[in-house]
């Protein structure tokens, strides 16, 4: 029994550490996005499937997320668009599209938070600093009723009582200490953790 409890600490303890490994990279991946001079810009695109990208020296704040990911190797651009493709039904309709497209789906707001919530983890929305870790995405509603998303990060604000995020809201790709200032509707870990 003892050896049962002890291989079923040691799995949960190498998961643990796994998880913080990938969000530690994920979070070194979008700092340095922001090194990048980026403007901002929310024109369609036609990019390459898979792996496209819109041109480098332009983005929103999806691209941070897909670009962060697309550093380690993960293309949210064929993941979205396979789950789509078999589950259009799931996924949001403010659009008025019939069908996929591989140009643009990825790099919807609500497109991410549905793949998030299916394949991800969802974690707990709350107004405590404490419940985001680097290598979290949040997803907000801003006064204007848009939606926005970013990635938590190590580094920390001024105060050190919160993670910096790494979004683009308008001023390219960039970090700030941002977490509260609109409404939270979105908290996702990904991949998906126990």
């Amino acid at each position: 029994m003892k050896l049962k409890l002890l291989a079923l600490l040691c799995f949960v303890s190498s998961t643990i550490i796994g998880q913080q490994d990938f969000g530690r990279k994920l979070s070194n991946a979008a700092i340095a996005l922001t090194e990048n001079e980026v403007t901002y810009d929310g024109s369609y695109f036609s990019i390459p499937y898979p792996n496209g990208d819109i041109p480098a020296d332009k983005g929103v704040c999806t691209d941070v997320i897909v670009r962060a990911y697309r550093t380690l190797e993960i293309d949210l651009q064929e993941l979205v668009h396979q789950d789509m493709k078999a589950n259009f039904h799931l996924y949001p309709k403010i659009w008025g599209l019939s069908k996929t497209d591989t140009n643009i789906d990825h790099r919807r707001v609500p497109n991410l938070m549905t793949y998030f919530k299916r394949f991800g983890t969802t974690k707990k929305m709350s107004e405590n600093a404490t419940d985001y870790a680097p290598g979290d995405i949040v997803a907000w509603r801003l006064e204007n009723g848009l939606t926005h998303i970013g990635v938590v990060v190590h580094k920390r604000s001024k105060d050190n009582k919160r993670y910096l995020i790494s979004h683009n809201i308008g001023a390219g790709q960039v970090l700030d200490d941002c977490l509260f200032d609109f409404t939270i509707i979105g908290h996702y870990s990904f991949p998906k953790t126990p």
